[in-house]
């Protein structure tokens, strides 16, 4: 019984890596995320913070 065990927790221990799954919702949870970051930046008061800031620092003297 504890030869089993031992078997596989070893056998647990090599799988460290992600399923196809676990990669497909990674993605979906990626492009979600891009998404709402999109429309945020997007938005008319964001998009004009944007501009005014990129404004300021091309008119800025050296």
């Amino acid at each position: 019984m504890y030869k089993v065990v031992l078997v596989r927790l070893r056998a647990a221990r090599k799988d460290a890596g992600m399923v196809t799954s676990e990669y497909a919702m990674g993605i979906v949870a990626a492009v979600a995320f891009a998404v709402v970051l999109y429309k945020v930046v997007t938005s008319g008061a964001v998009s004009a913070e944007l501009q005014g800031i990129v404004k300021q620092a091309l008119d800025a003297r050296m």
